[in-house]
């Protein structure tokens, strides 16, 4: 039984490193253009707008579109943003902050 526990273990840290190795930051030379879209009404009082957020997929940046959440205690939503750097532009997606 200790065995088949310890043989989990390594197999879950194997591929949360596996798939931690596959996020990264992904260089662009031009910054893509900001989207505009109507934000929809909220659905309920208190609902926090979530900004849609750059994803590297298929060898470029897609736009997500953005979303309402509920809020978190004791925590604030830090919107994405671009980062250029000495490689070009990469995106910093957005986060809940204490």
């Amino acid at each position: 039984m200790k065995t088949l526990s310890k043989l989990g273990m390594v197999a879950a840290l194997g591929a949360s490193l596996f798939l931690s190795s596959c996020a990264g930051e992904y260089y662009v030379t031009d910054q893509p253009a900001e989207v505009v879209y109507e934000r929809p009404v909220a659905p309920y009082p208190g609902a926090i707008w979530i900004e849609g957020d750059w994803v590297w997929s298929g060898g470029r940046y897609v736009r997500n579109h953005g979303y309402w959440a509920r809020a978190r205690a004791g925590r604030t939503y830090v919107r994405g943003s671009w980062y250029h750097g000495p490689r070009g532009y990469a995106w910093h997606r957005g986060h809940w902050s204490r």
